[in-house]
């Protein structure tokens, strides 16, 4: 199954750092491996600005990310999402 992490590349979200979020997202799925697994999307407003950066992962749930915490968000929510599965 494909796992989608859509991104927000709205203006509030690009101000607050939307692309090294993406650029943290592609390093994690090269390190670990999962290229065949994931794939990320930019999305336009999804409407939770002052949130941002704004994260859907397969059009459900809300996360908000920025660089320092997308590693955590990677391996709590993707990469324990494939191991459940």
């Amino acid at each position: 199954m494909m796992i989608t992490i859509s991104v927000c590349v709205g203006s509030a979200c690009h101000l607050k750092g939307s692309y090294k979020v993406i650029q943290g997202l592609q390093r994690l799925i090269e390190e670990n491996k999962v290229s065949d697994m994931v794939e990320i999307k930019g999305a336009f407003c999804i409407g939770r600005c002052t949130e941002a950066v704004s994260v859907t992962v397969n059009d459900e749930g809300l996360f908000s990310l920025n660089e320092n915490n997308v590693d955590s968000f990677f391996q709590e929510t993707i990469m324990r999402g494939m191991s459940n599965e």
